[in-house]
């Protein structure tokens, strides 16, 4: 069977068409190298990936106006919401600081959906592995006493993320030995996560003392993220995770591009035929990948537990999981994607909740735009009918003389 040279195109989809029977070694060794290659090789692909999710943004935006409109709000006030956005958002110092600390856990969380998106994993559990790796953060870091912060903080955060981690890695255990669907495992993950909250913080060695409803002890200074901005106003909430993400999205960007796993990673999940061909343990594969996606989950609750929250409540996640979905989705996978999108939805949320003060409008319009927003970068065909000027090819003389 002749092989597909498109490894660039769409190679997520092509994949089920590969079934390895050829023997032609070397055609197959130069398939599996060229995955190793940038995923962009034309002009028009990095066009399109680049204009997609901005006109996503602005068809998003124009809807949420006109859906606002149809409430009978007055065209001035939609104005005013939308500059309250925007000043909330990146209009000073403390909004700057707003929508960076909004980010963090967006992006560490989304740069474990997108990990496993590219090992062809749908990690819904997200929200789950946060649950698990912010309260383990929040024990150890009032469990342990008498550490430096140099010692303490490491501590608390290797140990929300191994937490994490683990808790990942139960879904791609029953994958690679079950076959159970990873998307229903981490569904259900999710809730046990949720309840298993609810009943360990009204435990007495979690449970803050004199109180009667479920909160834990407060994190100890040695074990909380620093602060970046307390020299300037100590109001300003930015905090070291945001070395953390950036951090974060360097390592992956490595372990994807330029690593022998990150390598198995892609394949799995591009070709599997292929990967099967190469040798690769999928089984394997499966778990490690879960279970990175889960720890990097869990890097994300340690780090809202210790730099913004101080201890571990119900819901303290805030459905920041799922949203890290949405994330993962506007980046294609990507780390710099992630991080390019996680700030525009810690933008959102830290704008919304200013354009709710100055003008009234609801904070849940920004949940409609982030829906929106997801909806027309799932369906490119959709922009790209809707907006075909900004799609169409380059005249032929052009492209000649170019």
């Amino acid at each position: 069977m002749t092989r597909s040279s498109d490894t660039h195109g769409s190679p997520r989809n092509d994949g089920n068409q590969h079934n390895g029977s050829s023997h032609d070694g070397g055609n197959a060794v130069d398939s599996l190298r060229a995955l190793l290659a940038p995923t962009i090789d034309t002009r028009g692909n990095l066009r399109e990936i680049i204009l997609i999710p901005l006109a996503a943004v602005f068809m998003a935006l124009l809807i949420g106006a006109l859906i606002m409109m149809a409430t009978s709000v007055e065209p001035h006030i939609i104005l005013r919401s939308f500059v309250a956005m925007a000043d909330g958002s990146v209009g000073s110092l403390n909004a700057i600081s707003e929508t960076l600390t909004a980010s963090i856990p967006l992006v560490l969380a989304g740069l474990g959906i997108g990990l496993a998106f590219r090992a062809g994993l749908f990690n819904i559990g997200a929200e789950g592995q946060m649950v698990v790796g912010g309260l383990m953060a929040a024990v150890v870091s009032f469990s342990v006493t008498g550490l430096p912060m140099a010692l303490h903080l490491p501590l608390v955060l290797v140990s929300g993320l191994l937490v994490g981690g683990l808790y990942a890695a139960i879904a791609g255990f029953l994958r690679a030995a079950t076959g159970a669907h990873e998307v229903i495992s981490t569904i259900m993950l999710n809730l046990i996560s949720i309840r298993l909250l609810d009943y360990l913080l009204r435990q007495p060695f979690i449970q803050k003392e004199g109180r009667s409803d479920p909160i834990s002890k407060a994190v100890l200074e040695t074990a909380e993220l620093p602060r970046l901005l307390s020299f300037i106003d100590p109001n300003l909430r930015l905090h070291f995770g945001l070395f953390l993400m950036l951090g974060a999205v360097i390592l992956i960007y490595w372990l994807l591009y330029r690593s022998k796993l990150g390598f198995a990673f892609r394949i799995s999940g591009e070709n599997p035929d292929a990967a099967r061909y190469a040798g690769i343990r999928a089984g394997l594969t499966i778990v490690i990948a879960m279970a990175i996606a889960g720890g990097l989950a869990g890097l994300a609750g340690a780090a809202q537990v210790t730099g913004v929250l101080g201890r571990a409540t119900p819901g303290f996640t805030a459905g920041i999981g799922f949203d890290a979905i949405a994330v993962a989705l506007l980046g294609r996978s990507h780390p710099v994607g992630i991080l390019l999108a996680g700030v525009l939805f810690g933008a959102l949320e830290a704008g919304g909740r200013q354009m709710q003060v100055d003008a009234g409008v609801s904070i849940d319009m920004i949940s409609i735009i982030q829906a929106l927003i997801i909806i027309f970068v799932a369906a490119p065909l959709l922009v790209k009918r809707i907006m075909p000027f900004l799609f169409a090819d380059r005249p032929k003389e052009d492209a000649d003389h170019g």
